[in-house]
């Protein structure tokens, strides 16, 4: 049940910035159970306690399996077998768009912790860097954003705003550079997030070395 609940949180979490046009789920009263159920577990946290992308991972998990009658209901309704890894990831697609058109802001918080991307309030802004890794994830949000895993195999997201040198080669096929080792030069900077209702920190691409 664990290995299909995180199936379920990879398609939830996919869906963090929903893209406009994208279409709405199926109408159901098990989707909106599980949304419902899944939002007001989310809301009795405190996301202050919340500081790593594990915590973060444990605590939507913790909400999900507290739930599992109603995912499995849904599971049903909509013929998923739970060994259809792509069939179980849609599922948490459909379940994450239902709870950000309900507007559940603790889920929006808690995706943005899962994603390492982080609210104002801790370090200052303005903090440079460069992370060594593989490029594990090419994700077109309402920007493209690249996902690497560093040696100690850590997620990290990286946001392409504007030009960078080197950024033309990402341009048509970025999937090509999946599995190579990349070494990303980056800055912080403050975004505003329309779906979390605030400010957050995020690293933005400055440069790309493919190594």
């Amino acid at each position: 049940m664990t290995r299909t609940i995180r199936v379920l949180l990879l398609g939830v979490f996919v869906l963090l910035c929903v893209p406009p046009g994208d279409a709405a789920p199926q109408e159901s009263s098990n989707l909106k159970k599980v949304a419902d159920t899944v939002c007001a577990c989310l809301n009795k946290i405190d996301m202050s306690a919340i500081t790593t992308k594990d915590q973060a991972t444990a605590a939507f998990m913790t909400c999900f399996v507290s739930n599992a009658a109603g995912v499995i209901a849904l599971a049903l309704e909509r013929k998923v077998d739970f060994s259809d890894q792509a069939a179980t990831q849609a599922l948490g697609m459909e379940v994450g768009k239902e709870l950000l058109s309900q507007g559940c802001a603790s889920f929006v918080q808690l995706s943005m912790k899962m994603v390492d991307v982080q609210a104002p309030g801790g370090a200052s802004l303005g903090g440079s860097g460069a992370t060594a890794g593989r490029l594990v994830r090419v994700d077109n949000r309402e920007f493209r954003h690249l996902v690497v895993t560093d040696a100690s195999n850590r997620e990290h997201t990286f946001l392409w705003f504007r030009y960078f040198k080197g950024s033309e080669k990402f341009i048509d096929i970025p999937d090509a550079y999946i599995g190579k080792p990349l070494k990303i030069q980056w800055q912080e900077t403050e975004v505003f997030l329309p779906n979390a209702k605030g400010y957050f920190k995020v690293k933005e691409i400055t440069g790309i070395e493919v190594q």
